[in-house]
């Protein structure tokens, strides 16, 4: 509870680490070390809109998307200026200002800076804990800054260029240990840009994604400060190319991409002592078709991975509307997760590690009734070589 805390997503009974979690189509840089996502320290005021997918994804997406994709949009449809100011309990302060405007009549720039801060409450249940109790508020803070400019080169090819970085700080309740500093704060750095150039013609899509993330994450004692021997530093930077393409055919399309990631560690992050990087490439292949009253959908991808080698996954589906706006939907599709930085090199980690893999089944039975959207489906999911502790 209380901003900034642990935050996690769960879909369809799989843990945390099987949400893939993007950010405008680009993997969230936060999930690199501990291979889930915390949304609590990304900025509210950057989010738009979410989409969401439920199912396995990877025969798209790659690794991660097990249980399903969070799609995190913060490109602005609306020009213009807003200005917003917040206060309440525990000291809560909120001021935001953005804007986008019209440079001539093929270039648009959106900026966006905000502030917010809470002292907080104590959020752990005294009692609950069966240790002494930190008797604190934990408070949080955060920064952040973003900047966009896009250009219309032509009626069909487009670019843009973005960014954004956020400096957070969040204090939580740690445990006591006599004599030793107790970390009970965390400070984190954040920042991305991103490139790229789309053509979107009548029959053909194409778009190409640059992009470079980087965090650097302290869990420290204030009184000690975060360079002091006892604090942490999980530090990591991501390199992502994409290029994805789509052409309209008969009655649905086919699609097709590749795309490439690789991501460093430095010396200390997740408890390793010495710095690696993990590189992975993709090629995937997509397409839909309706047929009548059909509409079959099928997806395969191989991914070449730096740590374990080739992986392949693979989807398909079909749909029956058997009658207008109600319709009976059956798929099956694999999936699997690679194994994080930390579990591959980290003190209780193994580089022996296999990915975790994943095959789901889905019945589903939707329609449109009265204006209402509503969907009942029943789904089995086999997970194996999960990762755990021992």
């Amino acid at each position: 509870g209380g901003s900034g805390q642990l935050s996690s997503i769960f879909i369809r009974g799989t843990n945390a680490s099987h949400v893939l979690v993007l950010i405008d189509g680009v993997r969230l840089n936060l999930a690199g070390v501990s291979g889930s996502a915390d949304l609590s320290q990304f900025p509210i005021a950057l989010v738009q809109r979410v989409e969401y997918i439920r199912g396995p994804r990877s025969a798209v997406y790659g690794s991660d998307a097990i249980g399903g994709v969070v799609n995190i949009i913060t490109t602005r449809d609306e020009p213009g200026t807003e200005i917003s100011a917040g206060w309440g309990s525990n000291s809560y302060q909120n001021y935001d200002v953005s804007t986008q405007q019209q440079l001539g009549d093929k270039t648009r720039v959106t900026l966006l800076g905000d502030y917010a801060h809470t002292h907080g409450y104590d959020v752990v249940a005294y009692g609950n804990t069966g240790t002494q109790a930190q008797t604190d508020n934990d408070g949080f803070l955060s920064k952040t800054l973003y900047g966009a400019l896009e250009h219309n080169f032509t009626d069909a090819w487009s670019g843009f260029v973005r960014g954004y970085g956020y400096d957070n700080r969040t204090n939580y309740d740690a445990y006591y240990s006599p004599g030793s500093p107790l970390l009970d704060t965390r400070k984190l750095y954040s920042q991305s840009w991103d490139a790229g150039l789309r053509y979107n013609g009548e029959l053909i899509k194409s778009q190409l994604i640059t992009s470079y993330s980087h965090s650097k994450d302290y869990n420290y004692d204030p009184h000690y400060g975060r360079y002091d021997s006892s604090a942490t530093l999980d530090e990591m930077k991501q390199y992502t190319v994409q290029w994805a393409n789509n052409v309209i055919v008969g009655h649905g399309s086919i699609g097709a991409g590749v795309d490439w990631q690789k991501q460093t560690t430095t010396p200390g992050t997740g408890y390793v002592e010495d710095g690696y990087d993990q590189r992975n490439t993709g090629i995937y292949l997509t397409g839909l078709q309706q047929v009548g009253d059909f509409t079959f959908e099928g997806a395969a991808r191989s991914d070449d991975n730096s740590q374990f080698g080739r992986h392949g996954t693979w989807q398909t589906s079909a749909g029956w509307e058997f009658i207008e706006g109600y319709r009976f939907i059956a798929s099956y599709g694999t999936s699997y997760k690679a194994p994080n930085l930390g579990q591959l090199y980290g003190f209780y980690g193994n580089p022996n590690l296999d990915p975790e893999k994943s095959k789901q089944w889905e019945g589903a039975f939707e329609g449109l009734t009265a204006g209402v959207n509503w969907r009942i489906s029943g789904y089995r999911n086999d997970v194996s070589d999960l990762i755990d502790y021992d």
